[in-house]
């Protein structure tokens, strides 16, 4: 089974969406603001991307960090700032089995039905 985590606001993330439903995917949407993720799965998406993939540079969210906030970061102070700023996590993420996707470009649409 195929989980896509996201955001209901993201339109990368709800092109995904459709996108799935096109090729008869099924999937699991899971909301990063309304759902949650919970900590130990944004630990193991920190552990394989690295914290620098996981989190979203460019929002608006780690714009309106401070310094120290941004400054010096491990992968525990990764976590953290996701569990307290969800929406900076970088998306749309699939996970099918153990394996996982980031990203939704034609490199990630073709890994994901190579795991389909």
């Amino acid at each position: 089974m195929l989980t896509l985590t996201g955001l209901k606001a993201c339109d990368t993330c709800r092109k995904a969406q459709k996108w799935l439903a096109e090729n008869d995917i099924r999937f699991t949407y899971r909301d990063v603001k309304s759902d949650g993720v919970p900590q130990n799965d944004l630990e193991r998406y920190v552990a394989l991307l690295g914290w620098d993939k996981a989190i979203n540079k460019a929002s608006t969210t780690w714009r309106g960090l401070s310094d120290d906030q941004k400054n010096d970061i491990t992968d525990e102070k990764a976590v953290n700032l996701l569990l307290a700023n969800p929406s900076l996590m970088k998306r749309p993420l699939f996970e099918i089995g153990d394996e996982i996707v980031l990203g939704f470009r034609d490199e990630q649409k073709q890994r994901i039905l190579e795991l389909i």
